[in-house]
């Protein structure tokens, strides 16, 4: 018998539809749409089905609270008479905010502040890449190398402090410098991890008996030379580098102080980079050292001496370093968008520090509406450079070199009381302090502590490409725990922290407890 027709008033005649023929049709059709659109929407995220060179550029702002910004941003308003609606150029790329309690403290140091970050794993204060149960901790840095990135750090502090550590090396405690260099260096279960160091630190790769502050000893300089390592220690030599096209050799460790840069208020533009000249640079050496690589880089920069301006109260100073890391943050920006590499860059504080306020009643009519960001204008010099050059002082008119030298030409202050004056020549070899109380008083800045506080910080980011923005926009927007961090950049580079924590068990992180330390002198947090 003939088929019916299927639609009323069909010619009889018609050939019968094949639905099997059309429905294997139809679901191969669906299938591919399937495919391509998970493709499309999960480019850039699940980096396995769609291999992309990748750059990273991870910034932290040690001890920058949103305060600082607003300090910074109110100063440099005053100081170039911009309009009230200037921002700084870090404010166009804020997008959330970070949680910073530590495992053991709502208070966060920097080690496990920065532990958080590099392994997204909770620790200890004072515990660099390791567990509560100091067993090590593989970070991101680490497993970049392992795929193959080329690797590198670019600090204002000594390249063996707690941010930096925290990517490279894994110490029970952070002040085992002679332990974390050595990791630095690639001597431990996963060798070399770092291609690139730029900062300071030079004493602690050296002896005590020789001028340095290792304990063991050893001369970590001549290793390094012996394993490969280039080594420059001026600036001269660090600006030349890839001039006209030379090719930058690598691994190179750049050392170019004892111990920290100076603060940008008092650095001498011939002896060291400001972080945005290091930014530049850095970024252009590993770039060339990738040209030709199926991988991209991995890079830390940090603003570290942000956070030694908030332990120190030093408010003149701070404003310069949150104003010297945004230049950093623009010239990291132009790098990526000028960049044919898909780049993220993501720019956090580890805590703040200092409990800033940006206003201090010092009157007793109440309320007192004010700040004077001109007075931090005047001042030419930190607290920490001016406390050291008072102590130094040999003359006889102590009393002059006090009201001339401290307070006049490195402090702008020229209405000082008696009472001042005397309170500085009392605490003439430990000044630090009064003279940051001081500026802070006179510019109306207030400080909660010496040390950190638990106030959440700021998260800035930016992709290069609308797919990886899409992605920074969904997954880093709103308030997120520090951890989340770290999270967020293994699972875009395609990363398993975890396979790297297994290559590292059995290694020694050193000897101490959840709260010790190891005889060097403590410097900020």
């Amino acid at each position: 018998m003939d088929s019916e027709p299927l639609l009323p008033n069909a010619n009889d005649s018609r050939r019968p539809v094949n639905w099997r023929r059309i429905t294997k049709y139809f679901a191969l059709t669906l299938a591919w749409i399937g495919i391509f659109a998970y493709v499309y929407i999960y480019h850039g995220t699940a980096s396995k089905l769609v291999p992309t060179k990748k750059n990273v550029i991870f910034m932290v702002t040690d001890g920058m609270g949103p305060t600082s910004v607003t300090l910074a941003r109110d100063f440099k308003q005053f100081k170039y008479n911009l309009s009230w609606d200037d921002q700084l150029f870090i404010d166009n790329y804020l997008v959330g905010s970070s949680r910073t309690r530590s495992f053991d403290s709502w208070v966060t140091d920097s080690a496990a502040g920065a532990t958080a970050f590099s392994c997204r794993r909770k620790t200890g204060n004072n515990m660099v890449a390791v567990d509560y149960d100091l067993k090590p901790l593989g970070t991101v840095l680490e497993a970049a190398k392992l795929q193959g990135f080329k690797t590198g750090i670019s600090v204002t502090t000594y390249v063996s402090d707690a941010t930096p550590a925290a990517f490279a090396s894994h110490s029970v405690t952070r002040w085992n410098a002679d332990l974390i260099t050595k990791h630095l260096l690639g001597d431990y279960p996963l060798g070399r991890s770092l291609d690139l160091m730029v900062g300071g630190g030079r004493c602690f790769f050296y002896g005590r008996e020789d001028g340095g502050c290792r304990y063991d000893g050893e001369n970590l300089l001549k290793t390094a030379k012996h394993s490969g390592w280039s080594l420059l220690e001026n600036k001269t030599a660090f600006d030349a580098l890839g001039e006209n096209n030379a090719p930058v050799d690598l691994p190179l460790m750049v050392l170019l102080a004892e111990g920290n840069f100076p603060f940008e208020i008092d650095r001498n533009k011939s002896e060291h980079p400001s972080i945005g000249e290091q930014t530049h640079k850095v970024l252009d050496i590993l770039d060339k050292a990738t040209k030709k690589d199926d991988q991209g880089f991995f890079v830390l920069i940090e603003g570290s001496r942000i956070d030694h301006a908030g332990h120190y109260n030093d408010a003149a100073a701070q404003v310069q370093e949150v104003l010297a890391f945004d230049e950093a943050f623009q010239a990291a920006v132009e790098f990526a968008d000028d960049s044919s590499v898909e780049t993220l860059i993501i720019s956090v504080s580890d805590h703040e520090t200092g409990g800033i306020s940006a206003a201090k009643q010092i009157t007793p009519n109440y309320p007192d509406y004010a700040w004077f960001p001109e007075v931090l204008l005047n001042v030419t010099h930190s607290s920490e450079y001016l406390a050291a050059k008072l102590s130094k002082y040999k003359g006889t008119d102590l009393l002059s070199f006090i009201k001339d030298d401290i307070l006049q030409d490195g402090m702008g202050i020229y209405d000082a009381t008696p009472e001042e004056i005397q309170v500085i020549k009392k605490a003439r070899h430990q000044s630090l302090d009064v003279l940051s109380k001081i500026i802070s008083k006179r510019a109306q800045v207030g400080f909660a502590t010496h040390g950190h506080s638990a106030v959440d910080v700021n998260i800035y980011a930016h992709g290069n490409t609308p797919a990886l923005q899409k992605r920074v926009d969904k997954y880093l927007r709103g308030n997120h725990d520090n951890t989340e961090i770290g999270k967020f950049m293994e699972s875009w580079l395609g990363l398993d922290l975890d396979e790297v924590t297994a290559q590292l068990k059995g290694l020694s992180v050193g000897e101490g407890s959840h709260h010790s330390s190891f005889g060097v002198e403590q410097h900020p947090l």
